[in-house]
């Protein structure tokens, strides 16, 4: 299939280009003052589009933040009607704001979305402006490459303005911050994962995960800082077969200062033991396999099997505010080919792309991705995957939804299609019979990501 064609918005890239396969140099700090002028705080052009189709960033939805034991995801914009739908019938118009991926399930499955007003919803709390500020000039990529990870960041995205003039450089940064995007500093939210198998839903797990972001932390400090960004628990509580089975997940910002590290607790062993085969391309079991465990939001965990590249920053048509999803029923989202097109929300946005080729030597089934990221939040909201062979095989989808009380837009799910067969995954959090009722609460003792703790109390 031809490779698509993209506006470059970079600097000079020939001498980046002999670079490729080498460290990343590191850049001299960017003017701090574009944060404040032409650049949101958390590194996104402020200014709207040409049109007015993408409005400019005028500080999101912010509101006062809610009581710990209360829900804080609302609904938004429920009264607008969609501004056009887009099918395989008129796609051609708007193939130029579409992904390869959405292009190929419209082909192939029957796929539509349905476009609505933009809003740029995306915000934070001043702490975490404050030190994306500071990152400018502490944050370091690692020195035997960026894809390891990286130095001196706290509290924000490490790079809000990347290095466009070496699109290997800024490639990697941007990974990063995808990888470190504000979610919320500690919360409990309801999870499922489900497949979807020659049209029949299943549910594969359902309970519930816990989260907190010590990389966030609003009293610690880059000095203070211990190099994990983010902690996972996952609690199993259905189906029966998987009940009481957990996950403990350690993520790190330099891998080679320290490793990502999974603990799990399988239902009748009655102990916790490390898992360090749970990454990378292991295909993912919640998923049936439709997945691997690095698909999850786009891209997960490490990113260094890959060299990663800046293509450049387009307008794209993607899922948005879709606060619709966490309230909606299962088997009212989950239709047989895709999600439900009249729950999930498309708009207007402007993405950064980046293209992920292996790095030599090392080995992974897709062989080559591309991202695209929202520049207001740095998150990835679709992916495509390709195999060694550059076939299209795998499209990921990422569903977001606004929280103005914590504020910020942040993840509430994405789907896997297997483009092959036609099945696909869903993952995050939509009711289900198997939640406990709390869609997300905050606040979550740092003891539920412990692992002798978590051995402490589990019970079978």
């Amino acid at each position: 299939m031809k490779r698509r064609e993209f506006n470059l918005l970079l600097g000079t890239t020939a001498a980046a280009a002999s670079l490729a396969r080498a460290a990343p140099a590191q850049p001299a700090a960017p003017d701090a003052t574009l944060l404040t002028t032409t650049l949101t705080p958390i590194g996104a052009e402020r200014a709207g589009n040409a049109d007015g189709s993408i409005p400019a960033w005028t500080g999101g939805l912010v509101s006062p933040p809610l009581p710990v034991d209360q829900s804080i995801v609302v609904p938004m914009f429920a009264d607008e009607q969609p501004l056009y739908t887009i099918d395989a019938g008129n796609m051609a118009q708007y193939a130029g704001m579409l992904s390869e991926g959405t292009q190929t399930l419209m082909q192939k499955s029957g796929f539509k979305v349905k476009v609505y007003q933009t809003h740029r919803t995306a915000s934070a709390p001043q702490y975490v402006y404050d030190n994306i500020a500071k990152n400018l000039t502490r944050s370091q990529l690692e020195p035997s490459g960026g894809r390891f990870g990286f130095t001196g960041g706290y509290g924000g995205v490490p790079f809000p303005i990347p290095d466009t003039a070496d699109a290997n450089t800024a490639g990697v940064q941007i990974i990063w911050n995808h990888l470190v995007a504000w979610p919320g500093y500690s919360y409990k939210s309801d999870s499922t994962a489900w497949v979807v198998v020659r049209g029949k839903p299943n549910l594969a797990f359902g309970g519930y995960q816990r989260f907190l972001a010590p990389y966030y932390d609003p009293d610690g400090t880059a000095e203070n800082y211990q190099g994990y960004y983010g902690y996972v628990h996952q609690v199993a509580t259905s189906p029966a077969g998987i009940a009481g089975q957990e996950f403990l997940i350690w993520h790190t910002s330099n891998s080679l200062e320290k490793p990502d590290i999974v603990w799990e607790l399988l239902t009748g062993q009655g102990r916790v033991r490390k898992a360090p085969n749970e990454a990378f391309d292991t295909p993912n079991s919640q998923s049936n396999g439709i997945n691997n465990l690095d698909d999850a939001t786009g891209f997960y965990g490490s990113p260094q099997k890959y060299d990663w590249k800046l293509i450049g920053k387009k307008e794209m048509l993607v899922p948005y505010n879709c606060n619709g999803v966490a309230e909606s029923e299962a088997l009212d989202f989950l239709q047989p080919a895709f999600p439900n097109p009249e729950i999930v929300r498309w708009e207007k946005h402007r993405m950064w792309v980046v293209e992920a080729t292996l790095h030599p030597g090392q080995f992974n089934t897709t062989a080559r991705r591309v991202c695209y990221m929202d520049e207001d939040t740095w998150q990835i909201l679709q992916s495509d995957c390709y195999d060694a062979q550059n076939q299209l095989v795998k499209t990921l989808v990422v569903h977001n939804r606004v929280v103005p009380s914590l504020p910020g837009t942040v993840f509430v799910g994405f789907g896997c299609w297997n483009l092959l067969s036609g099945d696909y995954s869903w993952v995050g959090g939509i009711k289900a019979p198997s939640n406990d009722g709390k869609e997300w609460e905050l606040s979550q003792p740092a003891s539920f990501f412990n692992a002798e703790q978590m051995a402490a109390q589990a019970s079978f």
